[in-house]
């Protein structure tokens, strides 16, 4: 079925995103586009509320989320690496919607 909001999430990411480099437990880097933020977002969570992550945070429409699993590593291009502690739906209703995950910097 087609939503209204199919499509949002990849343009989304064209206009405030960006290529970061995902590698995965055991596997070998690939750019990806996203969107990567330090400061604190707001998503909504499976019960409905919103929830306020104050970790960095990674976007990337669920299409393209495969591949990206716990203690994945992102590196956004900021000189510094992620490692990927749990994934949500951002709570779209669309094809596309976002999928986000919540980071923690590398030591």
């Amino acid at each position: 079925m087609t939503s209204f909001f199919d499509g949002m999430a990849g343009l989304l990411t064209g206009v405030f995103g960006g290529s970061v480099t995902h590698t995965p437990p055991g596997g070998g880097a690939s750019v990806i586009d996203a969107v990567f933020r330090e400061e604190p977002v707001t998503v909504t969570g499976d019960d409905g509320r919103d929830v306020l992550i104050m970790a960095p945070t990674l976007k990337v429409p669920a299409d393209h989320a495969a591949g990206i699993v716990r203690e994945s590593e992102i590196a956004p291009g900021n000189g510094k690496t992620y490692r990927v502690l749990n994934g949500q739906s951002g709570g779209s209703p669309a094809v596309d919607a976002f999928m986000i995950f919540e980071l923690e910097e590398n030591p």
